[in-house]
């Protein structure tokens, strides 16, 4: 027999907002302490990579928190303030491009995970990480959560606050290497940032040389 089709009309479905569903789990266990963790920086050409560690206040939940990819610029600049008013605690770390080279970008992302919640001047009972992978070195136990910045508004907070503090790095670092414009793109492989590369050759200490393309040719 055959199926008739449905005339309905075939709606988008919207992107899910994140919560605290997932911390109010872990504080129900008797978890006192949740550590959202998230990076910025694993795909650009040139510059560190970034991780945040944020405790939120359960009683103090920023409204508006979201995936930072997700959020303009001038949103995520305003609740970058917010976030490190209202948190318990919160931390930045970041890898330089060197190291980034001497490892690989993944290790050297979860390496900025453990920098930044050794840096919490809590020390946290759980982490939830974004994405697939826990840090090693963490000093509790973690949870990693595909599409968490998206699922924890703890994440959430950790992500803009890399982001952001990513960003302004980036665009501080250009003012001594205007040639590449590094405050538009923050290090991201744009047809500018590649056009100034060839141009005007790598920066060694800023540029990732284990990077295509970079790594395909003779420096």
């Amino acid at each position: 027999m055959t199926r008739s089709r449905s005339d309905s009309l075939l709606l988008p479905i919207e992107p899910g907002k994140p919560d605290y569903a997932s911390e109010r789990k872990l504080m129900r266990s008797g978890v006192e302490f949740i550590v959202g963790i998230d990076e910025a920086g694993r795909g650009p050409l040139a510059g560190p990579v970034v991780a945040a560690a944020v405790i939120l206040n359960p009683k103090k939940i920023p409204e508006g928190l979201d995936d930072s990819k997700r959020l303009t610029a001038q949103r995520r600049e305003e609740l970058f303030d917010i976030i490190t008013d209202t948190a318990l605690a919160c931390a930045v770390a970041s890898v330089s491009a060197p190291a980034i080279d001497a490892t690989d970008i993944l290790k050297a992302a979860l390496e900025a995970m453990r920098r930044a919640v050794c840096g919490l001047a809590i020390l946290p009972g759980h982490a939830l990480i974004d994405g697939r992978d826990v840090a090693p070195g963490l000093p509790c136990p973690a949870t990693a959560l595909i599409k968490g910045d998206q699922r924890s508004v703890s994440i959430a907070a950790a992500s803009i606050l890399a982001k952001v503090t990513r960003d302004r790095m980036m665009a501080q670092t250009g003012q001594y290497f205007p040639l590449y414009g590094l405050e538009s793109h923050a290090g991201y492989g744009t047809e500018f940032h590649r056009n100034a590369m060839e141009l005007h050759g790598p920066v060694a200490g800023l540029h990732r040389f284990s990077f295509s393309p970079l790594k395909d040719r003779q420096i």
